[in-house]
This record gives C-alpha cells, sequence and structure tokens, in this order.
C-alpha cells in the first residue's frame, strides 16, 4: 500500500470552524471521500483533491457502508493521501470504528482527526452550556437511529432519560417515537425543548418548547440535519439572555 486514510471532522458546516489541521490534510489531499452534507466552501479547501460523494441521507437511498470500507482501502492503494471527510467529529455517529478496522485488516495506516461535533455547535447557536452548575452535571449523546440490520434497542432512550442534558442526533423526523419514548420513561411532558437546524450554517433555524410539543416543533425545521437539545439547561441559558437584554 502506497497511502495513508485520514478520518477527518469537517465538523458543524462552517469552513471556519475546521481544525488547522483538518484544513492542512484537504490541501494536500489526492482523494476526498466525503459525505453528503459537506459544503461546497470546505470542499474547495482540497483543489486538488479527486472528490468522491459517499453521503448519507435520512430516509433517502445512501451509499452502502461496505462499498465504503472498501473504496478507502482501494484509493489508499492508489494515491498518498486520502481524506475521508465526515460531517461533526468521526467518532461519534460517524461510522469510524467500521472503517478504521477496514483499512488496518489491509495494511493501510489510519489517522482519525477530530472535528467539532454538530451538538456542540447547537449548543454555541443556542447560548446554553450543556453542563451548568446545579443545573446539569451529567450529558448524553445519542440517536434514535435503528441499524441497518434491523436490530432496535431502547438503550438511547435509557440514556437520554437518565441525563439531565440529552444531545438527540438524527431525531427530528423521529420526533413522535422520541417523545414518546421519554415520557414513557418518566421525562418531565414539560423538560425545555430546543430543535437547532443547519448548525453554524447560514440557513440555521431555532425552534423552542417543551417535551410535549416535540412533533409540532420537529414541524416547523426544513430539510437541513437537526440537533434535539433536551434539558433545564435549555430554559437556563434562555433566562439569563432574557435578563442581558432587559439590563
Amino acid at each position: 500500500m502506497s497511502g495513508a486514510v485520514y478520518l477527518v471532522g469537517a465538523g458543524p458546516g462552517a469552513a471556519d470552524l475546521l481544525t488547522v489541521r483538518a484544513a492542512r490534510l484537504l490541501g494536500q489531499a489526492d482523494v476526498v471521500v466525503h459525505d453528503a452534507l459537506i459544503g461546497a466552501e470546505v470542499l474547495a479547501l482540497a483543489p486538488q483533491a479527486k472528490l468522491y460523494n459517499v453521503g448519507k441521507r435520512a430516509n433517502r437511498p445512501s451509499v452502502d457502508q461496505r462499498f465504503i470500507c472498501r473504496l478507502l482501502v482501494r484509493l489508499a492503494g492508489r494515491h498518498g493521501v486520502v481524506v475521508r471527510l465526515k460531517g461533526g467529529d468521526p467518532n461519534l455517529f460517524g461510522r469510524a470504528t467500521e472503517e478504521t478496522r477496514a483499512c488496518r485488516a489491509a495494511g493501510v495506516p489510519v489517522v482519525s482527526v477530530p472535528g467539532i461535533s454538530a451538538g456542540f455547535a447547537a449548543a454555541s447557536s443556542l447560548g446554553v452550556s450543556l453542563t451548568a452548575r446545579g443545573v446539569s452535571r451529567s450529558v448524553a449523546f445519542v440517536t434514535p437511529t435503528v441499524a441497518r440490520d434491523g436490530v432496535e434497542t431502547a438503550h438511547w432512550a435509557e440514556a437520554a432519560a437518565a441525563a439531565e442534558t440529552a444531545v438527540i442526533y438524527m431525531g427530528a423526523l423521529q420526533a413522535e417515537r422520541v417523545r414518546d419514548a421519554l415520557l414513557a420513561r418518566g421525562v418531565p411532558a414539560h423538560r425545555p425543548v430546543a430543535l437547532v437546524e443547519s448548525a453554524s450554517l447560514v440557513g440555521e433555524r431555532i425552534v423552542r418548547g417543551a417535551l410535549h410539543e416535540l412533533v409540532e416543533l420537529a414541524r416547523e425545521l426544513g430539510e437541513g440535519p437537526a440537533i434535539m437539545v433536551i434539558g433545564e439547561a435549555v430554559a437556563e441559558a434562555r433566562a439569563v439572555i432574557a435578563a442581558a437584554d432587559a439590563a
């Protein structure tokens, strides 16, 4: 094998939220294998690279993960720097384990480069500290998405219900299921909720309400990726902002 694969976090979307290392690797890349949500401004940082879009979008046809793994190994045999560009951070709901395992099994060097997760970008847009003294000392990052093998578990809901702040990825299209699962586990119906669509981008949209309103709130969103933040920290941050504005 002649090359190496770099699993690079592209962050939540805004090009200026890329790490310096990520930008440098894109400039050196011979090939970029990227997710569907990677914007043109980010891809422009790899001017010499051949681009492969292997992105997955909810409820749409998508590239099989096994094909992506084989593609990375094949490209590493032909090129020096192969960048696998993933939205957010590669190691949080990024399928990094499968791709790392495939590369190592084929003798391909693989390096992970962290990025800013969309959950943190959403918190920043909301002005929310996911952990706040006296309000939240635990955070759960979960997704209700069912695995492709069709096996569904309730672990995500149990973790989200147990945490004082829950950050839910890929949940907007399953808002009813999320609401019902949390209510069934004793989460108060009036627990504050905020949904952030396209966090960090020009088209960012924020809607707020309570858990029992989650389905209606999700209907206000467009087609961009959305993060749900559920917990009293949401209300705490809003109260602080309101007090500052009043002053």
